[in-house]
């Protein structure tokens, strides 16, 4: 080893050493080594497979553009999975790692807020209220990881039809307060009260992953890991404007851009077109409806109280004027 480098010659004996003390041969990794392939970018990120999933279910070439601009929202959600998981595995209990985390979530939540105009505004309107009708009943409402970002960050107590939320505000019965939580009310018929399909399979596919996941981070939220930081790191005020954003971005603004575009494409003349699953979008998108807060402690009476009003009065406003 006398002609390699020794900076070289140290990396062989570490890696001699990690692969011995593994009951491994590092000769056989060094032949795998040999043998492989340079990794390419298109391979490493798998970008044929990416680019072949985008299939449309009719001719119009603007379905397309909704497939794919979900299957990006997806990975997002993903990505906020990725960054909540990280906050509840913590013991640190730092607000500096907090912040971090919260603020990378907060810019995932921003970017899809601000690219949802590719939504409201990148179709044609007669094209998608036709290819629309191939897609029942099948909804976004059906987005599972949306579902699990709320479970990561709040109690489920805080989750349900806020009629309801006063009397099961102490309860800790996982599976009652799953079968109360607001959005379900969203995909059920109010005369009836029967759910739709669109709920039925939703409930069939997700229900054992929500209640094994809800009992998995129970008193473990996000909710939680804030409120049980030390006072000098909890009172942080970067970090308790980087929750309020985070409640904000989640609970109001993400709404409202799905209320922008239920208006862009559903709305006529005042009456509503039903949503492709059967929601009812107009009682259940409005945030100042639903009042979700995954860190109530940090907003007043009079904030909680009249929770996304002003914003809903403003786009019922703006919709107006365009309409």
């Amino acid at each position: 080893m006398s002609n390699i480098d020794p900076e070289i010659a140290k990396k062989i004996i570490q890696l001699e050493k990690k692969f011995k003390n593994s009951g491994q041969d590092m000769g056989s990794y060094l032949d795998g080594l040999l043998h492989e392939r340079y990794l390419t970018y298109w391979d490493y990120i798998h970008l044929d497979t990416l680019l072949s999933l985008q299939i449309p279910k009719t001719h119009f070439p603007d379905e397309e553009i909704f497939i794919g601009y979900h299957q990006i929202t997806e990975l997002y959600f993903k990505l906020i999975i990725h960054e909540q998981k990280q906050i509840i595995d913590d013991k640190g209990q730092k607000a500096e790692f907090f912040i971090e985390k919260i603020t990378r979530i907060n810019r995932y939540f921003r970017i899809l807020i601000d690219s949802f105009d590719v939504m409201i505004r990148g179709m044609e309107r007669e094209q998608f209220l036709k290819f629309r009708m191939s897609l029942l009943p099948a909804s976004g409402f059906q987005s599972a990881q949306f579902r699990m970002i709320e479970v990561y960050a709040t109690p489920l107590n805080n989750l349900v039809h806020p009629s309801l939320r006063k009397d099961l505000e102490t309860s800790e019965d996982i599976e009652n307060l799953y079968e109360q939580l607001y959005w379900k009310r969203g995909a059920t018929d109010l005369k009836t009260k029967e759910k739709t399909l669109t709920l039925k399979q939703f409930e069939y596919r997700y229900t054992p992953r929500f209640i094994r996941i809800a009992n998995e981070v129970k008193g473990q939220t996000i909710f939680h890991k804030y409120e049980e930081l030390p006072e000098s790191e909890k009172q942080n005020k970067k970090l308790i404007e980087a929750l309020k954003n985070l409640d904000l971005n989640a609970n109001v603004n993400w709404n409202l851009m799905h209320m922008g575009a239920a208006y862009r494409y559903l709305d006529k003349e005042g009456s509503a077109i039903q949503a492709t699953g059967g929601t009812n979008w107009k009682q259940f998108l409005p945030p100042s409806f639903q009042k979700i807060v995954f860190f109530p402690s940090l907003w007043t009476e009079e904030e909680l109280d009249n929770w996304g009003q002003e914003w809903v009065e403003h786009l019922f406003n703006t919709e107006k004027i365009k309409h």
